[in-house]
């Protein structure tokens, strides 16, 4: 699980979002979410995160849909 989230650090801090041990599953299945991945599937997941941060368009959209998504599940 999140065999990714060391990458994303200043994805995570451009939306907010402070990662703890109580909130990464949760974060991690939202992630897989905004990528529609089924979760648990980390390599494909981490793969669609890293095209979509390749480009500046697509990553505010995905900082900005994962800032929204957070906050609406009352998770922030």
């Amino acid at each position: 699980m999140s065999c990714y989230f060391r990458h994303m650090e200043d994805i995570f801090t451009e939306a907010g979002i402070q990662v703890t041990k109580e909130n990464k599953k949760e974060l991690d299945r939202l992630l897989h979410e905004l990528v529609d991945v089924k979760y648990k599937s980390c390599s494909p997941t981490w793969s669609l995160i890293k095209e979509l941060r390749a480009d500046e368009v697509s990553r505010r959209k995905l900082v900005d849909n994962l800032k929204t998504r957070w906050k609406n599940q009352g998770l922030s």
